[in-house]
């Protein structure tokens, strides 16, 4: 038995559960939640970012995710030499990676942005200043543009991932 493969495989789907399921649950139920409660939803956004630390784990999850499929795909492919990378299963894997790179990318421009407002909500009392607000508005923008991009690319690498072994060309 492989450990080492075993070890990987553990690391790589219990991260990537709980970094795709976190990024989701995220972007679908917190982020809709928080913009609607306004100034109670900006609480709970402060605590989750800056109490949970919840950037910070989905980020470590997610990092976690990508250095231990790296390693997969390596073995796999035996250091990127055999045929296995063309075959259906290395491009379905591959294809993911892909994905999950990206999403890793739009990964941290959302935990940049959820850490931005986390602070801001800790620093605003009662209405926010012009600067607040401009600070507010920049970094929504940017999570508005970063989370739905992070959300597809993820479903796609977890598709990927879910479905390579059965892939055959």
């Amino acid at each position: 038995m492989n450990y080492l493969v075993l070890v990987l495989r553990l690391i790589h789907i219990l991260a990537g559960v709980f970094w795709v399921g976190g990024a989701l649950f995220f972007a679908f139920l917190v982020s809709p939640a928080v913009a609607a409660t306004g100034e109670a939803g900006q609480k709970v956004m402060a605590h989750l970012v800056n109490k949970a630390r919840l950037s910070t784990r989905i980020l470590v999850s997610a990092v976690l995710t990508v250095i231990a499929g790296s390693w997969l795909y390596e073995i796999d492919s035996q250091g990127l030499t055999s045929g296995w990378r063309t075959s259906g299963p290395g491009l379905g894997f591959g294809i993911g990676g892909t994905f999950a790179i990206i999403g890793l990318i739009f990964g941290a421009i959302v935990g940049i942005n959820s850490n931005r407002l986390g602070k801001l909500s800790t620093e605003i009392v009662g209405k926010p200043t012009d600067d607040q607000m401009l600070k507010l508005q920049a970094a929504q923008k940017q999570l508005g543009f970063a989370v739905p991009i992070l959300s597809i690319t993820l479903i796609i690498a977890l598709i990927c991932m879910a479905t390579a072994r059965y892939w055959s060309f």
